[in-house]
């Protein structure tokens, strides 16, 4: 890469002091109004740059183009794509970032908050960024590097590639999305105005890692409905449907196919909430596993469970609900290999070990796949996301930037 400056920290820091936290409570589009006032921000400056085409929709997501500057007519159209929007998780309303530079290795303890203390020990990646410098928030809130450093990461590369027109490189589309925190990212896109062939999505974590395959994810509604009576007159009538949901759960396994039990490829049942009185109870449950098979073999489980307790309530019933959510991107990625094949080679263009490895959750990408755009994620360098712990590291948000600016190159080299 050449001498033009890096502004990736400069965008980050002004980025993540606006606050555009999504809600899962709100139908509108996007669920806040507050994430256009970044949005509206990233357009005015890609227009000061010189991509006049960039425009915020009413749904809330900002397209822009970098046309092509090279001769070849074949080369893919690829978009770059981050979310605007931080977890609602935690708050993200007054921001104050903090550049602990050249860091020591030495505890950091956030100076609004004391008991919020950033060490080695909790944080292993931490270890490799001694001498680096490490940008936190302040205690009280979230930083928003999940997902500001990849919006700040992009808007960077774009600025590079803009100032260094002897760098080649086909038609390049950036897109700003909303709503990615509370599952709603990819919602209203417009796919075919974006016009890409492929993608990536910027918003992995360690530095040098590619991530292209995810969870596939289901969501599980049981509806149980009990006899009720009154209590004084209720022996052998009443069948509280609140006792049948918690035998439920407690018929779950204790030691295996939950979250705290399981890592690497391991997927998992997982009941994330309950509603309900005596006579009707609603129990909610996220289903996760690497293959779909896998995820029918927990639902035929957990449906098995359920219909085990009810033979103790013989007049009661309930419903069973699979929900599709998402499916693993690698089902599509795999159809179209150099997607990531490039991206590794890009990464390990910037001088980094690529690592491919796969996401124990799911992306924008994940829905952009199995939308017809194929788009691994690759890393922004962000750490410790929806806690006040959040951390990033200059150096990794600038090997982002070259990784970028590198697949551009390697996307019209290959053309």
């Amino acid at each position: 890469m050449s001498s033009t400056p890096s502004t990736v920290l400069d965008r980050f820091l002004r980025y993540v002091q606006i606050d555009t936290q999504s809600d899962p409570n709100s139908t509108a589009q996007p669920s806040t109004e507050k994430q256009k006032d970044l949005s509206r921000l990233l357009v005015t400056e890609l227009f000061e740059m010189g991509v006049l085409d960039a425009h915020l929709d009413e749904h809330g997501y900002v397209y822009a183009t970098l046309p092509a500057n090279t001769t070849k007519y074949n080369v893919p159209v690829i978009c770059f794509c981050s979310h605007v929007d931080t977890s609602p998780d935690c708050s993200g309303a007054g921001v104050k970032p903090i550049v602990h530079t050249k860091w020591d290795g030495s505890d950091i303890v956030l100076p609004d908050d004391l008991s919020q203390v950033l060490r080695q020990s909790e944080h292993p990646d931490l270890t490799a960024q001694i001498g680096n410098d490490i940008v936190t928030a302040s205690g009280a809130t979230l930083l928003g590097a999940d997902n500001k450093a990849g919006v700040a990461e992009i808007m960077d590369a774009v600025y590079f590639l803009i100032n260094n027109p002897d760098i080649k490189h086909g038609t390049i589309k950036i897109l700003f999305t909303p709503d990615e925190e509370i599952g709603r990212g990819t919602a209203k896109v417009d796919l075919e105005k974006l016009g890409a062939a492929f993608g990536y999505t910027i918003d992995g974590e360690s530095v040098g890692t590619l991530e292209d395959e995810t969870f596939s994810a289901d969501a599980v509604k049981i509806t149980i409905s009990g006899v009720s009576t009154h209590p004084g007159f209720a022996k052998g009538k009443l069948e509280n449907a609140l006792k049948i949901a918690a035998d439920v759960l407690a018929t779950l396994p204790k030691d295996t196919l939950s979250p705290e039990t399981t890592e690497d490829m391991e997927g998992f049942i997982h009941p994330t909430n309950i509603e309900g009185i005596l006579e009707k109870v609603t129990l909610g449950f996220i289903i996760r596993d690497f293959t779909v098979a896998g995820l029918h073999e927990k639902e035929t489980y957990l449906k098995r469970i359920l219909e085990n307790v009810l033979t103790n309530y013989p007049h009661s019933t309930a419903h069973f609900e699979v929900i599709e959510q998402y499916r693993n991107m690698k089902e599509v990625l795999d159809q179209h290999p150099q997607v990531s094949d490039y991206a590794l080679e890009a990464i390990r263009r910037s001088g980094l070990t690529a690592k491919r490895r796969s996401i124990r959750g799911g992306t924008d990408g994940s829905r952009l796949s199995f939308m017809g755009l194929p788009c691994p994620n690759i890393f922004a360098g962000e750490h410790a996301f929806h806690s006040k712990l959040e951390w990033v590291s200059v150096q990794d948000m600038q090997k982002a930037v070259e990784v970028i600016v590198n697949l551009c190159q390697i996307w019209e080299e290959k053309a």
